[in-house]
């Protein structure tokens, strides 16, 4: 009997060739849930500080108060963190939460890239630039 032709660059499951795509679904799905997951307990952490050192305050509700531009700068929010406050906490958590979609799409270019569809690499590109410049452009400086 003949046996079946090697066929060359054909990805096969279990070879370590390349990422199958149940494989590349598996690791987005996991990085969508991580991030998520990570993201709510550092804003629950934070929460827990915030409300341990608050929790006597009265509320003023007569009175908006916005964000502190301390935390509209990934240095101000770290230095908030090193400083122990709980709003730091929140606002890193909220970072990460809007960093998961992003590093799922930067994944998906490596994803691609490795499978040689320069199509999609293209496509993912401008949608990740679309991405950052609606980060840069809402007034987050890094």
């Amino acid at each position: 009997m003949n046996a079946a032709p090697e066929l060359p660059n054909v990805s096969r499951p279990g070879t370590g060739d390349a990422l199958g795509d149940q494989q590349i679904e598996v690791i987005i799905g996991n990085l969508l849930r991580y991030g998520v997951m990570l993201s709510a307990a550092v804003v629950f952490l934070g929460a827990c500080i915030y409300v341990s050192r608050h929790l006597h305050e009265p509320a003023n509700y007569r009175i908006f108060k916005g964000v502190p531009s301390e935390f509209r700068t990934i240095p101000g929010v770290l230095k908030s963190i090193r400083d122990g406050r709980g709003r730091g906490w929140i606002q890193l958590g909220l970072m990460l939460l809007i960093a998961t979609p992003i590093a799922r799409v930067a994944f998906c270019i490596v994803a691609f890239a490795r499978e040689r569809d320069r199509m999609y690499v293209v496509f993912t590109i401008i949608v990740l630039a679309v991405l950052l410049y609606s980060l840069i452009g809402s007034g987050f400086t890094f």
